[in-house]
């Protein structure tokens, strides 16, 4: 299994590409949030994720996913199609109700014209601090249960305890995205 994981993201006669290499995790999350939301504000709408070299994804990840194609439901325009997904990780975005919020097309399914890595650069994956990553983190799984509220109960716990870590004495408020 590869350790390392990377997100190249792009953007290609309008659509925005987003390749996952090794993870897609809360380690990576973060810096695909920021590249999304920049690319919203220049008036994207139209987002290509290519899972054919992601392994696996954690929750965070398929939150952070899940708040891009919330969003663009929100601004009524564009969407999100999830391409070149391996039986496991259909699996889980099903298992979250996600493939009922984008398009999740399987590996083998008729791709889109796929860029090559070299039209994309990689995303920045550090958030600026710990109180950043950890928003990321239960703003991910808000978006899980406001994709399907049976998600609810499977991170009560989750969303819990980030709200406490951020609410914590001491703890570092961030900004407002």
């Amino acid at each position: 299994m590869n350790t390392t994981s990377s997100v190249l993201v792009g953007c290609i006669d309008r659509t925005v590409w987003v390749k996952v290499e090794g993870r897609g995790s809360f380690q990576n999350s973060a810096g695909l949030k920021e590249f999304v939301k920049q690319m919203i504000q220049r008036g994207h709408r139209e987002f290509v994720v290519d899972l054919k070299d992601c392994e696996q994804m954690d929750s965070t990840f398929m939150g952070t996913l899940a708040g891009v194609a919330l969003r663009l439901r929100e601004i009524g325009q564009g969407g999100l199609r999830v391409i070149n997904v391996n039986a496991r990780n259909a699996d889980l975005l099903s298992s979250l109700g996600l493939d009922q919020l984008f398009l999740v097309e399987e590996a083998g399914a008729a791709a889109a014209d796929v860029p090559d890595d070299a039209e994309l650069r990689e995303a920045n994956a550090v958030p600026k601090d710990t109180a950043e990553q950890k928003k990321t983190v239960l703003e991910a799984h808000e978006a899980l249960v406001e994709a399907d509220a049976a998600n609810a109960t499977k991170f009560r716990d989750v969303l819990e305890f980030m709200r406490q870590e951020l609410n914590a004495p001491g703890a570092d408020k961030g900004q407002e995205s």
